[in-house]
């Protein structure tokens, strides 16, 4: 329902007079468009923009300019940036932190991409760290956390929480979790679950301790998927299937509750479709292949179907939402 149906219904119950309609009009025509949000897009899409650009054209140029100018104009860039941060840093709490000027939380996540591209080009020119190509991810990820908690920056929590899994060995950003993880091997599909409880594990002490409560999210989310797909990966083999399944099951009954707690239609549905996937799957492995099976399935599927439209037309009431 429109603004301006409510107002014609108010006007016909003489809650509001004919003049005030006609105010109320011309203040929605007359007020000014807020352009917050469009703004932040564009100044987070230039700085990955001008980071982009950074490495192209350094690439492009490391006969012509020279090594030692490419690292001093990086450093300098890496330095500028923490600098300002720090300048216009508000001291630090455990609880959220209001940020006063803007343009510094821009500024802290330029100058992390800038400490990608520099560690990154000292790595490759002058081979800083050896055959230790762990110290490659694990340092972005100790100075990421370091920054996130420090300016109270929840994009640099999850380039640190992703910095993190790559140095254990697992990619958990959305469009590689599936092409760049090998969850046919049962050693990555344990570290995948393991890493994920333990991210779940990091943002419920967040919340109980009240230690930055509104990372919680961010270790919940990522935590949660990364553990949940690992284990539909692992309920799918060959190996320990009915214990993936228990365990996809255990982490989906939680986060339906948490779900609950918080009124969160993300992790209730998150829980729903990964147990729906286990259960499945594990109902289906007990029919032998046949007539059985294709019997079952057209009620099975029939019956979910109807509980699929159930669920989502009593997804508030299950969260009591108001």
């Amino acid at each position: 329902m429109t603004d301006q149906k409510v107002f014609e219904i108010f006007h016909a119950k003489s809650i509001i007079s004919t003049k005030e309609v006609q105010k109320i009009n011309d203040f929605e025509k007359s007020k000014p468009f807020s352009l917050h949000y469009e703004l932040r897009l564009l100044l987070y899409l230039g700085i990955f923009l001008l980071s982009s650009g950074l490495g192209i054209v350094i690439y492009q140029n490391l006969d012509s300019i020279g090594h030692a100018a490419i690292v001093i104009f990086i450093s300098f860039l890496v330095v500028a940036c923490f600098a300002f941060s720090c300048w216009k840093k508000q001291n630090f709490t455990w609880d959220a932190v209001e940020q006063v000027n803007p343009f510094a939380d821009f500024a802290l996540l330029l100058g992390c991409l800038c400490f990608l591209t520099l560690e990154g080009y000292l790595q490759y020119q002058y081979n800083l760290f050896g055959e230790k190509y762990g110290l490659i991810t694990f340092i972005p990820a100790i100075v990421f956390f370091f920054s996130a908690y420090f300016f109270d920056h929840r994009g640099i929590l999850s380039m640190a929480i992703t910095a993190f899994a790559s140095w254990v060995g697992v990619s958990i950003s959305p469009l590689a979790v599936f092409s760049k993880n090998d969850f046919t091997a049962p050693y990555f599909i344990f570290t995948s679950i393991a890493l994920g409880l333990l991210y779940m594990a990091i943002g419920l002490l967040s919340e109980l301790r009240k230690l930055k409560q509104h990372f919680a999210f961010s270790y919940l989310l990522l935590g949660s998927n990364l553990a949940l797909i690992a284990g539909i990966a692992g309920v799918f083999s060959e190996h320990h299937k009915y214990l993936y399944t228990l365990i996809v099951l255990a982490i989906s009954v939680g986060l339906f509750f948490y779900a609950k707690i918080k009124q969160s239609y993300v992790f209730l549905l998150t829980g729903i479709v990964f147990a729906y996937i286990a259960f499945t799957e594990a109902i289906f492995d007990i029919f032998p292949a046949g007539s059985v099976r294709a019997w079952f399935a057209a009620y099975y599927f029939v019956a979910t179907g109807i509980g699929v439209i159930f669920l989502l037309f009593n997804l508030k009431k299950i969260l009591k939402k108001r």
